[in-house]
């Protein structure tokens, strides 16, 4: 499987942290969705951000990506302040909502975006052939999108995130849809990347998921109640799996 490299590799900070995230506090009226978000995230990590639906974990990746602005608090990535344009070809995002364009097929979706970006008419092919042979999607590539069926069109929606080889993915619930075995395959390929000095951050509410990342930050009403890999989270909540552990950070009792 051929996995893309990173190209460009910005200056990270003193401490080897491509996101630093500090009080972050995000409003919307008098809702208050995330509260005091305090996060770093170094280099070739999958960070997960593991939390029930409506936790903040969107309304924090979309701080992230620079789609939104934080009510207060400050998001950098490579030490350099977010929102801004200088960073967009450093980040492949994911929505949790698939954006692309159904009456055209994959083929020319993938040739849509990736004309976006500065690079020569063979890198653009050669990039296409890449990320679909990753969500195994090659056979299906100049069927039309509408025709696709739900877990294809996340698949390619992660294709697209990583046509530009960015230095961080950004991907919301990213496997939705997907059957185990693909699940696995993909899993693979972000482990691939992280080992070529990706940044990976993936959000979701599947326990077997967030067992695959380096590191968690459990979130709940708007709150990081917990990060660490997932054996010291087990360790410090003093349970053996990890349900219990965000059980226990959240403070909710459960039964033994």
């Amino acid at each position: 499987m051929k996995i893309l490299l990173v190209r460009g590799v910005k200056k990270l900070d003193k401490n080897g942290k491509v996101i630093s995230v500090k009080g972050v506090y995000k409003n919307y009226g008098k809702q208050t969705v995330l509260e005091g978000i305090d996060l770093d995230v170094t280099k070739g990590e999958i960070f997960g951000l593991l939390g029930p639906s409506g936790a903040g974990k969107t309304t924090l990746v979309k701080q992230l990506v620079g789609l939104e602005e934080a009510s207060s608090g400050e998001v950098f990535l490579f030490d350099e302040k977010q929102p801004s344009l200088s960073l967009i070809e450093q980040i492949g995002y994911m929505a949790q909502s698939d954006a692309l364009y159904t009456e055209l097929s994959a083929r020319e979706n993938l040739e849509f975006f990736v004309s976006l970006y500065n690079l020569t008419k063979q890198e653009r092919k050669e990039r296409i052939k890449a990320v679909m042979k990753v969500v195994d999607l090659e056979d299906a590539m100049d069927k039309i999108v509408a025709k696709y069926s739900g877990g294809m069109k996340r698949r390619l929606s992660l294709a697209i995130a990583m046509l530009h080889e960015p230095q961080i993915l950004i991907l919301d619930e990213p496997t939705v849809g997907m059957d185990p075995i693909l699940r696995k395959s993909i899993w693979e390929s972000f482990n691939a990347l992280k080992e070529s000095g990706v940044t990976i951050i993936v959000t979701t509410h599947v326990m077997d998921e967030a067992e695959k990342c380096d590191r968690l930050g459990m979130i709940r009403n708007g709150k990081l109640i917990a990060i660490g890999s997932v054996d010291e989270l087990k360790e410090t909540a003093g349970v053996d799996n990890l349900e219990l552990a965000f059980l226990k950070f959240g403070g909710e009792q459960h039964a033994s």
